[in-house]
């Protein structure tokens, strides 16, 4: 796991290595083991680099091998990349190095483009050619891993993460509208290509970029999710698909365990994370390690789920650690937890996910963590509101987003307004071919964009934050394309992910399985209260966000006056979206 970055000319002019050093800098944190640069006439590459697989130097980036003329940079992990080197051994390619890297830069070699097909994991990239100076970028089926570019005059670049573009300098940092519309409608989301600054773009899950030398570009998706069967599929009974489905979930677990150092887990005591820790253990892993972290009961909601990982950890006899932290450490932490965000988020897990990620990275350098679950199987409770529907788009939208476009309106300033860009995304997501079922249009959307931009994005950047590297086998893209030929009715049986929760029967404990699904808010955050609702009131309220002019101030004043009563659908605070944007921006353009 680590930071990648480069700068492309295609004026003539020699690339900044200036700006490409502070790009690497910015990035350190993703890549504390070494970092390096490589540059080439019109272009230059630079790394941060995470020691997982190959811990010796033969692996450092940027990786160049001149017999064939070709250089990578990359970020990721390449779960079948022993199974790839020797087939390009018996091609007759040899290797130096021990890790995955150089397996992508021989099959780009041996494949072109078409590699990727052959890949299973989870990476973001940059190929180059040196004789015709054309350039790949590529980012992983699901979006796992982040890839940003900017355009500049003359030129582009790209990084791991949105500030170290920012670091760089010349970047367009004018919000975009579109953007701002998404992030206030989906609860942050911001879906590809936009980001919320107009100059900075993100490549697309499942994306090649292919950048000519004199700098013309094109894309091509290299992977869709479409959820078909055959009559096979659809007769299959409800205990056949937990079968096939618990053999699946094996061997993604398996694969994520390929590494040169320990791999642990996240334990937070729901099904998803405990199916995984049993599947490690049943894999044979040693003295697996587990983590799981909680916060103080307030107001009568439980902050923790500390007995069901105990239950876990002690049936599989595991290396299991508590992790408590008091509400005024989450508090006084959080500044650190917006600086670590490449986009604003404003779930609550970040500043908990960062925390955790801190104390996690003193033992462990890998996890696996269970991500992705609900949105591949069917556990969110709009699924069952979208069987039958007759219109998916309005009900989809009615459960998900949190403002209609009415509200929106009242929101932001006259410049901001315009289409109605988040009813129009699902609409044309819902329209595309590859999903005909009401709930696999809002799986399909959920998983290949909310999912992204939502959890995934969180866990990278808060992980990556403390050179963690996370491993989600719940988007191993195999699996994802096998849920995606399980018939609905057995995604929502029991109440939601129905056929999983039946696999995980026969491996974790019941207890575990039969409960209420937990979920814990950070009641300053949810309410807005106390030290965080008057940093909320002091971003709002700054010259910056005046001369900026994101929102019209009688609906900022409405919020302020009463923060606890505007809840979204969703159950996330107006103010504190609103608040989190303008802090975000505060903290990364000043």
């Amino acid at each position: 796991m680590c930071g990648i970055a480069g700068e492309l000319r295609f004026d003539g002019q020699a690339p900044d290595l200036a700006a490409l050093a502070r790009m690497n800098a910015q990035q350190t944190r993703r890549g504390p083991d070494g970092g390096g640069v490589y540059a080439q006439g019109s272009q230059a590459w630079g790394h941060r680099r995470l020691k997982i697989m190959d811990l010796s130097e033969s692996a450092q980036q940027p990786m160049f091998d001149p017999a064939l003329g070709l250089g990578i940079v990359f970020n990721g992990a390449i779960y079948n990349h022993p199974e790839l080197r020797r087939e390009l051994e018996g091609k007759g390619y040899s290797f130096y190095s021990h890790g995955d890297t150089e397996v992508l830069l021989k099959a780009y070699h041996a494949w072109g483009e078409d590699f990727v097909a052959r890949v299973n994991g989870m990476f973001a990239f940059a190929l180059w050619e040196r004789d015709s100076g054309r350039v790949l970028l590529g980012r992983d089926r699901l979006g796992i891993k982040p890839l940003y570019y900017a355009p500049i005059d003359g030129g582009l670049r790209f990084a791991s993460a949105l500030p170290a573009l920012l670091a760089a300098g010349g970047v367009d940092t004018a919000i975009d509208p579109a953007a701002l519309n998404y992030y206030l409608s989906f609860h942050a989301v911001v879906p590809a290509p936009h980001t919320l600054l107009a100059g900075v773009r993100k490549l697309a899950p499942g994306t090649l970029m292919r950048i000519e030398a004199d700098g013309r570009r094109s894309e091509r998706r290299f992977w869709s999710l479409e959820y078909a069967r055959d009559a096979a599929d659809e007769g299959r009974s409800f205990e056949e698909w937990t079968e096939v489905l618990l053999e699946a979930l094996r061997g993604a677990v398996r694969r994520r365990l390929v590494a040169d150092v320990p791999v642990g887990a996240l334990l937070s005591g729901g099904v998803d994370s405990s199916l995984i820790v049993g599947l490690m253990a049943e894999a044979g892993v040693k003295e697996l390690r587990t983590y799981n972290v909680g916060f103080e009961d307030v107001g009568g909601e439980k902050g923790n789920e500390f007995e069901y990982a105990d239950i876990v950890a002690g049936e599989f006899g595991t290396v299991h650690e508590r992790i408590f932290v008091p509400e005024r450490e989450l508090l006084t932490r959080l500044p650190e937890a917006v600086a670590a965000m490449n986009e604003p988020m404003v779930s609550h897990d970040c500043i908990g996910f960062y925390l955790l990620a801190e104390a996690v990275s003193r033992h462990t350098k890998v996890v696996q963590s269970g991500q992705g679950a609900d949105e591949v199987f069917g556990g969110y409770h709009w699924y069952p509101k979208l069987a039958g529907s007759a219109d998916p788009v309005a009900d989809y939208l009615a459960a998900f987003r949190d403002r209609d476009f009415a509200e929106y309106s009242r929101v932001v300033g006259a410049q901001w307004q315009g289409v109605d860009a988040s009813a129009a995304y699902v609409a044309a997501s819902f329209n595309a071919p590859g999903a005909d079922d009401p709930v696999e249009k809002a799986l399909r959307l959920d998983t290949t964009v909310m999912l992204v931009d939502d959890p995934v994005k969180r866990v990278d950047n808060m992980t990556m934050a403390f050179g963690l590297e996370a491993r989600v086998p719940f988007l191993d893209h195999e699996l994802v394309e096998l849920a995606a030929r399980i018939p609905v009715r057995h995604k929502l049986a029991h109440g939601g992910k129905g056929v999983l929760k039946e696999a995980a029967r026969k491996l974790i404990p019941a207890a575990v399985i039969d409960r209420p699904k937990g979920y814990f808010p950070v009641p300053a955050l949810k309410y807005l209260q106390g030290p965080v609702l008057e940093r909320v009131r002091d971003a709002l309220s700054s010259r910056a966000a005046r001369e900026r002019g994101l929102f019209r101030q009688d609906y900022v004043d409405l919020l302020l006056a009463d923060p606890s009563a505007h809840i979204t659908p969703l159950r996330g605070s107006k103010l504190w979206q609103l608040g989190l944007l303008e802090w975000w921006l505060q903290t990364h353009l000043g």
